[in-house]
């Protein structure tokens, strides 16, 4: 066999996404981010969107999101990338417009945007990454950290008298008026990822076919916010996020 005969197109079975970056990521080993910006890109390709998409990206793990994807981005203010995609699409209707946010940012300082970009139904996507920490800034405690899950703000766990309870906003939403599509999935085996990114597609096209709003939470791993290896991440995260936060979809009314 040749160089030739490997390059071959008859030969190729799978390649990056022509719509990522050929940059270094800045996540850390194991993290979840990189497998769903692949599937972002995937779609947005598959589905012919490559010069009329517009991603939010706020402050958080993902705030470097628009060096990897090869699209049009806007950069929010911390929580408020519901609210910047609202106003995106109202003014390009025709604009493939999602956001992609951490749970610090969407379900803490960006809980009202949230709730309420949803609830009007504005026909964007929202992709949710929830790790249950506070990533980017040390491993704190956020909205979404399990009943005694450890953190450098709730070294003994977190206490539902000192803390309150973990905040389910995806169940949240599959209850307001104008969602049409509220899923949560992940990414840790290739089943995973192949069920993750129908859902990313499903999202984005219910977006452009103006049937209102969608929200998909991936269940994530941080290894660097744990204190874990990936490979440990992950087996923590079936053993103890899957029990907490339900795969599978929440509300699907896009075929009504």
């Amino acid at each position: 066999m040749t160089k030739n005969d490997i390059i071959a197109p008859e030969n190729l079975v799978y390649e990056k996404p022509k719509l990522m970056n050929d940059v270094d990521m800045h996540y850390c080993p194991g993290c979840s981010h990189g497998v769903v910006h692949k599937l972002v890109a995937e779609v947005i390709s598959e589905m012919g969107m490559d010069e009329k998409t517009v991603g939010i990206c706020p402050v958080g793990c993902a705030v470097f999101a628009y060096r990897y994807l090869d699209i049009d981005w806007q950069e929010a203010a911390h929580g408020r990338a519901p609210a910047l995609a609202t106003a995106v699409k109202r003014l390009w209707p025709d604009r493939l417009v999602f956001t992609y946010q951490g749970d610090g940012d969407l379900a803490c300082i960006g809980t009202a945007e949230t709730i309420h970009a949803l609830n009007r139904g504005e026909n964007i996507a929202i992709i949710f990454i929830n790790n249950a920490i506070y990533g980017m800034t040390g491993g704190q405690m956020a909205p979404t950290t399990l009943m005694g899950q450890k953190t450098s703000t709730c070294p003994y766990g977190r206490d539902p008298e000192l803390h309150g309870y973990n905040l389910n906003i995806t169940e949240l939403a599959s209850h307001l008026k104008g969602t049409c599509y509220v899923t949560r999935q992940s990414v840790d085996t290739v089943a995973s990822i192949r069920q993750a990114k129908k859902a990313i597609h499903k999202a984005f096209a219910s977006s452009m076919e103006g049937k209102g709003s969608s929200l998909v939470e991936i269940v994530s791993t941080c290894s660097s916010g744990w204190k874990m290896s990936p490979l440990k991440a992950n087996e923590w995260m079936r053993k103890y996020m899957f029990e907490e936060y339900h795969k599978g979809d929440l509300k699907d009314t896009t075929n009504l």
